[in-house]
């Protein structure tokens, strides 16, 4: 029976970074990874997907990109970077070998991991599995409605969905950039918005990632729980610009509500889109005034963006919304779900879950002894969902099974003294 002290599952960002940290402690670990390293970025995201950060920002601290720091990666290279990455440290991980159950032993410490290739013995476990583990599609259109249905997920390309419009249901990042992409290729799409954030890509001449940091806003503690998933409109593609849902209407994109229900063919829209662009005005302009009020503050010599203040007027499908849509009168013949991620970690056999199976923790640590969580939203803080969040977020959970094992060893070399006296 092979024997380690950690186990992390997953292999992408989280793990490679758990990695570092624990190889740095000198902690013996093996990471298992049922596919390859990243191997998220390179098969379940869309072919012209890029780092919704700049280079110098999405990144470890110990490993720049190759190029223009200012420019954003494609998402070839961001998992070429976590190979990379992964060579550098020398990184223990086992490619192809997905993790089956991990059960806590009975009468001792630790767990039996048992994998594709065999069982091993660990003290520790950390899924290191991410947010995004598992497509996410309400159940609000049948699987027989004669529409093509695809998550985000799945979508690759224009050239890859039938002929005809598209309904793209979800105004995030995801859906947004999707939907955009879908236009310019010359289909006829329509996107349906809920509640968001809309940052600035930049402003005076300062990337969005440079102005969070600066202002405080990356270490943003953890909102309460069932508020921590808030939507975020903001785009690296096309090198990079802020996302305009009305500058998209006025190109041709039919914009609508929060998708409610499917009848015999009609899809209704919530009469909230108004409000939904609104609160992303809100959240758009706050950061511009909070900028321009650091720069005064700090005497930066940064130009003025006036034009940037300027919210362009409605479009007809705003102050008209279309409140229900006859899919087949509107030639819709697919529907991309940009609706996110549920978890999955039915493989842990632990009690550090809620009732909806998400991890109960604090920064990582389970409240089951030995489990451990790294790459959530929110772990920490705000910063946690990037990059660079999960580097700083992984040399917590790292040091904290440090903390434990030295614990343990204490407790062991006590037991010897003990049994010799």
């Amino acid at each position: 029976m092979e024997e380690v002290n950690t186990v992390v599952v997953g292999g992408g960002q989280a793990g490679v970074a758990m990695s570092e940290h624990l190889g740095k402690l000198g902690i013996s670990h093996i990471v298992f990874e049922r596919g390859r390293i990243a191997e998220r970025w390179r098969s379940e995201r869309w072919d012209s997907l890029v780092a919704n950060g700049p280079a110098w920002h999405d990144r470890f601290p110990n490993l720049a990109f190759d190029g223009d720091g200012e420019a954003f990666v494609s998402k070839e290279s961001v998992a070429d970077y976590f190979v990379a990455y992964a060579e550098k440290i020398g990184a223990p991980i086992r490619c192809g070998v997905e993790v089956l159950e991990a059960r806590r032993l009975e009468g001792r410490p630790g767990f039996m991991v048992e994998t594709s290739q065999g069982a091993v013995e660990a003290q520790n476990i950390v899924a290191a599995t991410g947010a995004f583990q598992v497509p996410s599609i309400p159940p609000i259109v049948p699987a027989d409605a004669g529409v093509t249905q695809l998550h985000s997920a799945q979508y690759k390309n224009p050239a890859q969905l039938p002929d005809g419009a598209v309904l793209v249901i979800g105004g995030g990042s995801s859906g947004t950039q999707i939907a955009d992409e879908l236009m310019q290729s010359g289909r006829k799409v329509y996107l349906s918005i809920g509640g968001h954030d809309r940052p600035p890509r930049a402003y005076r001449g300062r990337d969005n990632c440079w102005w969070l940091g600066v202002l405080g806003k990356w270490d943003a503690p953890t909102p309460g729980p069932g508020t921590e998933h808030v939507t975020i409109a903001v785009s690296g593609a096309g090198g990079g610009k802020t996302i305009e849902f009305r500058q998209l209407a006025e190109q041709g994109m039919i914009l609508l509500g929060m998708a409610r229900s499917y009848d015999n063919g009609v899809m209704a829209f919530a009469d909230d889109l108004g409000d939904n662009l609104r609160r992303g005005d809100a959240n758009y302009l706050s950061v511009l005034k909070e900028a321009d009020a650091f720069v005064v503050c700090n005497g930066l010599d940064l130009p003025e963006e006036p034009q940037a203040h300027r919210i362009p007027d409605d479009p007809d499908c705003v102050t008209h919304p279309v409140l229900s849509l006859d899919l087949a009168t509107a030639d819709i013949r697919t529907i991309v779900w940009a609706t996110g991620f549920t978890v999955d970690y039915g493989w842990l056999k632990a009690d550090t879950f809620d009732e909806r199976g998400r991890p109960v923790h604090v920064r990582g640590v389970g409240r089951e002894p030995g489990v451990y969580f790294v790459g959530l939203p929110w772990q920490s803080r705000r910063g946690s969902s990037f990059i660079w969040g999960v580097w700083h977020d992984a040399r917590f959970v790292a040091d904290q099974i440090a903390i434990q094992s030295s614990y343990r060893n204490y407790h062991q070399a006590r037991r010897a003294v003990e049994a010799k006296r």
